[in-house]
């Protein structure tokens, strides 16, 4: 399908843009424009990547994306004149929002104070890209400016939510507030939807739809190996508590114990590098396990190839668009059976899912693999096949294009 002249522009509020860890946000706006949509995109703040680590498609946008964080406080300062001049009510319903948020957590009150002036630069430059629309993935601080945007400013606003870390500091975070501001709520999946509504008023469900994201199988496909190569396990993610990092460490360890050799891939970077690091040294796996750092979309395809299984053991999840990758590269695919991910894996059918923390679980599970070749191949195939029906990108971009055009139709 295509956009009708009638759609407005759009306008994408990103927290980092681009971003490694947010692929998907570049293919979701790359899919939406060659359906004919103009977007336009901001970032709050700038990417700080090296320009030799990044793509070009990511170079392109990068180029074109609005940073607010440059602008700094003459920025700042002009947006608030304008403001002044052209949107004086708003600036004051604004200001009394961020000043209730303020009230509600004092020791954050210059928190709000920032979003405000974040808004108001936000407004201004919609205003100037011609922008009618605005549209935040992830209803944490970029959904914070955004729905001050939404209160000062005429135009129509949408969230993606994805959690869980939404919907951990809700109070905080004022998420029922940002659902009441937005003109409609996209979530990632039914978990997401369920505590979307869980946190609201029912007086405002009929707002959330959801709309899945996805990857292309085409791109990420299985790939031959050698069947002389060691077992390789990867990861990809942020080095982070949430993922359970460690409890892969401890994995490893069991299954040397038991005279089952692995190599694991850890790709990504993150605050718990040092203590991985660390934790591997106590343990004496440093010839088992390697740490890429954090890596582009093409140097991320290319470990998917070397690899035989694929494992995120998290604490807390949406449905990682890592596991998409790996699933539709043909790799079985271990995580924990939290929040979305049972919706896109069904355990033993189209890869394991194991309770969170059990670490015994996770031996088994991965000592099955190591094991079992045609077991492998068997869930590989079948995760495949669930993430071409399910989570492919071409049909879930042209689902949230139809979902932009009967939401942005009922608001003209």
């Amino acid at each position: 399908m295509s956009a009708s002249n009638s759609i407005p522009r759009l306008a994408y509020l990103v927290s980092e843009y681009p971003a490694t860890s947010h692929t998907f946000i570049l293919r979701e706006v790359i899919g939406l424009r060659a359906r004919g949509f103009d977007i336009v995109t901001a970032s709050i703040n700038a990417d700080a990547r090296p320009i030799d680590a990044i793509t070009e498609e990511e170079r392109a946008e990068r180029e074109a994306t609005y940073v607010l964080k440059r602008h700094g406080v003459i920025g700042a300062l002009q947006a608030l004149a304008w403001s002044v001049r052209h949107h004086p009510r708003g600036l004051l319903r604004g200001l009394k929002a961020a000043l209730g948020r303020a009230a509600a957590n004092p020791r954050f009150s210059h928190k709000h104070l920032f979003h405000l002036f974040e808004a108001l630069m936000v407004g201004r430059w919609m205003n100037r890209q011609q922008a009618r629309h605005l549209h935040v993935h992830f209803a944490t601080a970029g959904a914070s400016v955004a729905s001050l945007t939404r209160q000062i400013f005429p135009i129509s606003l949408s969230m993606m939510v994805h959690g869980p870390d939404e919907f951990s500091r809700v109070n905080h975070e004022h998420f029922s507030e940002k659902v009441e501001v937005a003109d409609f709520v996209l979530c990632i999946s039914h978990f997401a939807r369920s505590q979307t509504m869980y946190h609201s008023p029912p007086s405002h469900w009929h707002k959330i739809d959801i709309a899945r994201l996805g990857i292309d199988p085409g791109v990420f496909k299985p790939a031959e190996r050698d069947a002389n190569d060691r077992f390789s396990v990867l990861c990809v993610g942020r080095l982070t508590p949430a993922k359970g990092q460690h409890l892969l460490l401890e994995a490893v360890t069991r299954l040397r114990a038991n005279n089952q050799q692995m190599h694991l891939h850890l790709v990504g970077d993150g605050p718990d590098r040092a203590s991985l690091q660390q934790h591997c040294g106590e343990l004496g796996l440093e010839e088992q396990v390697e740490f890429h750092g954090a890596l582009n979309h093409d140097q991320v395809r290319a470990i998917y190839a070397r690899s035989d299984a694929f494992a995120l053991p998290s604490f807390a999840e949406g449905i990682p668009v890592v596991l998409m990758e790996a699933m539709a590269a043909g790799l079985p695919c271990i995580s924990s059976r939290i929040t979305g991910i049972p919706e896109l894996i069904s355990d033993g059918e189209t890869g394991f899912t194991t309770a969170a923390s059990d670490v015994d679980e996770l031996v088994e599970r991965l000592s099955q693999l190591l094991a079992d070749p045609d077991l492998r191949a068997r869930l590989g195939a079948a995760g495949r096949q669930r993430v071409c029906e399910a989570y492919n990108l071409e049909h879930n971009i042209e689902i949230l294009a139809q979902r932009f055009q009967d939401r942005l139709a009922r608001l003209a």
